[in-house]
C-alpha cells in the first residue's frame, strides 16, 4: 500500500509537471494592434528651461515601451506614435518654518501627450500627465539631487503615460 501512495504521487508530479508549463514574456496589450512605435522629441516649451530634459524624457518613454511590450521602435512610419510637450518645469516651495522660509521645495514637471494608433483612431489620446518631487529647502537642486528628482518624475511619467495609452487590457 505504501509503495502504491509513493508511485502514485511520483506519477502525479510527473504528470503535472510535463502539462503545466508558465510562459514568460512579453507581449502588446490584446486591444491595441502594432507591431511599431515611434517617440517623436518632446520639445521643452517650459518657461524655466532644463537643458537634455526632452532628450531624457524620451529615451525614458522608449525604454518603457521596449522592456514592457514586444513592439519594435522605429525613427517613423510606426503604427504608435507618440509626441508632445514638456510643458512645465517649476520648483515651488511646499511647507514653511515658524521664520515663514521653505522647509520643503517641490519640483513638478508636466508634459503634454499625443499618442495616435494609426490602425485605430479611437484610440488617440491627448492628455497632460503631471508629476512632483519634494526636496528639502536647505539642498539646492542640483547634482545628486537633481538626477534622483528626475528619474524619479520620468519614471512615474513614463508609467502614467504608458497605462494610459497601451494598458487596456
Amino acid at each position: 500500500m505504501k509503495h502504491t501512495t509513493y508511485l502514485f504521487l511520483l506519477v502525479f508530479l510527473a504528470v503535472l509537471i510535463t502539462n503545466c508549463k508558465v510562459q514568460y514574456g512579453f507581449s502588446p496589450p490584446t486591444s491595441i494592434k502594432a507591431d511599431t512605435y515611434q517617440v517623436n522629441r518632446f520639445e521643452n516649451t517650459s518657461l524655466l528651461f532644463e537643458p537634455g530634459l526632452d532628450r531624457d524624457f524620451k529615451l525614458a518613454l522608449e525604454d518603457l515601451i521596449q522592456n514592457q511590450t514586444n513592439y519594435r521602435l522605429e525613427p517613423s512610419g510606426a503604427d504608435l506614435i507618440y509626441e508632445g510637450e514638456i510643458t512645465n518645469y517649476t520648483i515651488a516651495p511646499t511647507t514653511s518654518t515658524a521664520q515663514n522660509t521653505a522647509a520643503q521645495n517641490r519640483l513638478t514637471i508636466t508634459v503634454k501627450v499625443r499618442f495616435f494608433n494609426t490602425n485605430n483612431s479611437e484610440d488617440d489620446l491627448e492628455q497632460s500627465f503631471s508629476f512632483f518631487y519634494d526636496f528639502p529647502a536647505s539642498s539646492q537642486l542640483v547634482g545628486s539631487v537633481k538626477d534622483t528628482a528626475h528619474e524619479e518624475i520620468l519614471d512615474r511619467l513614463t508609467q502614467d503615460i504608458f497605462n494610459a495609452t497601451l494598458a487596456r487590457w
